[in-house]
């Protein structure tokens, strides 16, 4: 659905603004102009790069095997071709709501007819009573990750905070470079949040099998320099771990202090309608820091994820013109480590056992979660195809048939 030139131009805001420069950013600058908005666009950003995508920080940015060429949104030229004035590296401190003017850390002004925010978020931070050591780093920008993978080039022992996504695909790019990786995680699974049990035993076996030392359960007290270099790390059961340095994945902190001063309605992250809408109509935000109403899960949620940064931000400028097309799609994920693509798409609810298809010993499954004789989750090892055809089926609703699910001697379809 599209506006027509004519309605765009009667109903275009002249001035569009957006904070932040991460993918929501890209995504919602690329759609506006797609969808033939001709007015102002401005775009005020903290990092000098251009919009690019975040996954492959953790993975081929980190492994030396991409840069910032292979994961812009748009290559230099095409996004000239937007006509966006880039305010980077520059960082948006107030929204006055009343004048409908933003200012920005270096004391410029921009008065918005619309306003998008698309901040993301920062890489929590240990505590400064645990975290003691310079030898500390975390990934969450580019610069970071060409860093940490040079710093891991001339390593020999990395030691991961955090049995998280982030952690496990820093560990195991770790190994891929031959250096030796440490996790020490403080629950008594790894991904305890987003998967069931048998799934992350299947992580902790792949790591384990890779070289990786996992530590569950194991709670850490402080991370000091050591007198001969490195860090050392000391855990809550009288051990102690020695590494060159530390890498903290323990999450994202959105970025909503800027909307929390300006009086947004706020709720771990900026709460939105299903159109990227905030509680003032002239402000919408998308991507990490945004809270929707997601239509399959049934509830509010913030996602971290690929799909939704992409998605979501088209959905929000869309509305931004007037056309209110509904994001609601099925939340999707993926994790690459070693020789396994795992998939998540929809709801894992809690006490639902999963059916299995294939085997995770021989690192080929699915596990469909089903209610009702419909499907309302899918995890997928090495199975892209039977996620894609799960993906039809819950979409359209249809219900399924476990006797055929399990049965690998016909295919899914």
């Amino acid at each position: 659905m599209s506006t027509t030139p004519e309605n765009l131009t009667a109903h275009a805001p002249r001035t569009v603004v957006v904070i932040g420069g991460g993918q929501a950013a890209g995504w919602v600058v690329k759609t506006l102009r797609k969808e033939g908005y001709e007015g102002r666009l401005v775009m005020i950003a903290d990092e000098v790069h251009l919009p690019y995508e975040r996954p492959p920080l953790s993975k081929a940015v980190l492994a030396g095997e991409a840069d910032i060429e292979t994961v812009r949104i748009a290559k230099p030229d095409e996004f000239a071709a937007l006509n966006v004035e880039t305010w980077q590296p520059d960082c948006a401190t107030s929204i006055d709501r009343a004048t409908r003017v933003v200012t920005t850390r270096s004391g410029r002004e921009v008065k918005y007819d619309r306003l998008v925010i698309a901040t993301g978020g920062a890489a929590r931070k240990l505590p400064a009573s645990v975290a003691k050591s310079a030898h500390v780093t975390y990934l969450r920008t580019l610069d970071e990750a060409l860093a940490l993978g040079e710093r891991l080039r001339s390593s020999q022992r990395v030691l991961v905070v955090g049995g998280g996504w982030i952690g496990l695909e820093v560990a195991a790019t770790a190994r891929k470079l031959g250096v030796q990786a440490t996790v020490v995680e403080g629950a008594p699974r790894l991904c305890a949040r987003s998967l069931p049990e048998d799934v992350s035993r299947f992580l902790l076996d792949l790591h384990r099998a890779n070289g990786v030392d996992v530590r569950l359960n194991a709670m850490l007290l402080a991370l000091e320099d050591r007198p001969e270099g490195g860090v050392r790390a000391s855990l809550a059961d009288g051990s102690t771990l020695d590494a060159d340095f530390a890498v903290a994945g323990i999450g994202l902190a959105p970025h909503t202090a800027l909307a929390v001063d300006a009086g947004l309605s706020v709720d771990d992250g900026i709460v939105v309608d299903e159109f990227g809408e905030t509680s003032d109509s002239f402000i919408f935000a998308c991507g990490d820091v945004a809270n929707h109403p997601n239509a399959w899960l049934k509830r509010r949620v913030r996602l971290e994820s690929w799909a939704n940064a992409q998605n979501q931000a088209i959905a929000a400028a869309k509305a931004v013109l007037g056309v209110k097309t509904p994001y609601a799609e099925i939340p999707w994920f993926w994790s690459d480590q070693y020789d396994v693509n795992l998939q998540i798409l929809g709801d894992i609810p809690a006490g639902v056992a999963p059916v299995l298809r294939g085997s995770l010993e021989e690192k080929r499954a699915s596990l469909f979660f089903v209610e009702g004789g419909h499907l309302r989750g899918v995890i997928a090892v090495n199975a892209a195809r039977e996620l894609k055809l799960a993906r039809k089926w819950m979409s359209q609703g249809r219900a399924v048939d476990i006797a055929a699910l399990v049965d690998t001697s016909k295919a899914l379809a």
